[in-house]
């Protein structure tokens, strides 16, 4: 599912809150891919965030240098849409909504979005007949303002490339973590900076995607207030000893318990919502992506909270990589990313 269709020979880039990450991948058989390019970088929050000419500038400085340094040459990119400017839901329309011509066809879906229908750029994929009315069918829906996307097509094309594709950062994440043909549902975690991506998947495609509007960078605040730190250090403490109950004899986890309790409960809301759209399918399994998956003891914290076995997801699990220091450092981060450059292209 794309806002705008993807052609040929191009690249994945995501503009992240913290860092900026280029993928090429090149196809390596029936869902298989082998990577000819990577590029990383980080930048200071306060760039990605502001919409200042001087954070512009910086951050198109960063996807120079990303690309630059990956050694891509194609100019055709595909680029992740933020989840904090997108709004991704499930719904059930008539079966016969499908025939309706496509240039017609956002008008149909305007009650679902949560802005005027002409401000904004709808996209959609129709998933198969609805769970509850045969008569119906269900259809997944993407929007975000044109404003927006114009103003991020304006920057990437005012660096000279091409884009081909935008979509969504949820759902490029899925695409690289989600293992193909998983039959019991998945709820997939991706904790970022300042924003947790929450997806719940059953048939190899979203069923529910929604953000919690809080990161790693709340984690570590906790840790500042309640144990007195500088914000380096509770960062360092997060990443390096977790949830782990002997560390600092067991301050940190105290320190960290009542932001992780409400995580938990966002978590636990969205699996019962998932249960009573889909009463007779079962969460198989939790998928950890980014933060999630490199936080110490989160996995084992968030299966006893929520009664779900929970594994850190591999982004890189369908593409062949060389030996990397350097990748393996920040492998992790780098889910939408790859999703972005696993699109299948379309003429």
């Amino acid at each position: 599912m794309a806002l705008i269709k993807g052609v040929g020979d191009f690249f994945g880039l995501d503009i992240g809150t913290s860092a900026v990450r280029a993928v090429q991948l090149a196809p390596a058989g029936h869902g298989q891919w082998s990577l000819r390019h990577y590029g990383y970088a980080p930048i200071d929050i306060k760039t990605s965030m502001s919409n200042s000419a001087e954070a512009r500038q910086r951050l198109s400085e960063a996807i120079m240098t990303v690309v630059g340094q990956s050694g891509i040459k194609t100019k055709n990119v595909a680029i992740g849409l933020p989840s904090n400017k997108t709004f991704i839901t499930v719904a059930d329309v008539p079966a016969n909504v499908q025939a309706v011509q496509h240039a017609s066809m956002k008008y149909q879906f305007e009650k679902f979005i949560p802005i005027a229908v002409d401000e904004a750029k709808v996209d959609w994929s129709f998933l198969g007949q609805s769970f509850h009315d045969p008569a119906q069918q269900e259809v997944l829906i993407a929007s975000t303002p044109i404003s927006y996307t114009e103003e991020r097509l304006e920057l990437i094309e005012g660096l000279g490339f091409e884009v081909v594709a935008a979509e969504p950062d949820p759902l490029a994440m899925i695409r690289s973590t989600l293992i193909p043909g998983t039959k019991d549902a998945q709820l997939i975690v991706d904790i970022g900076e300042d924003s947790i991506n929450v997806a719940m998947t059953y048939g190899d495609v979203p069923r529910l995607v929604r953000t919690i509007p809080n990161g790693l960078s709340t984690l570590v605040n906790s840790v500042v207030q309640n144990l007195n730190i500088e914000e380096d250090q509770a960062r360092q403490f997060v990443l390096k000893f977790g949830l782990s109950p002997d560390k600092l004899e067991g301050r940190l986890v105290t320190a960290l318990e009542s932001t992780l309790d409400g995580f938990v409960s966002e978590l636990s809301k969205s699996v019962q919502f998932f249960q009573t759209r889909y009463p007779t399918l079962a969460v198989g399994g939790v998928l950890l992506v980014g933060y999630a998956s490199t936080i110490p003891h989160i996995d084992q914290y968030l299966a006893n909270k929520i009664g779900i076995p929970a594994v850190a997801a591999n982004p890189w699990q369908m593409v062949s990589t060389p030996q990397d220091q350097q990748l393996a450092a920040v492998s992790s981060e780098f889910a939408v990313a790859v999703g972005l450059a696993q699109r299948e292209n379309k003429v």
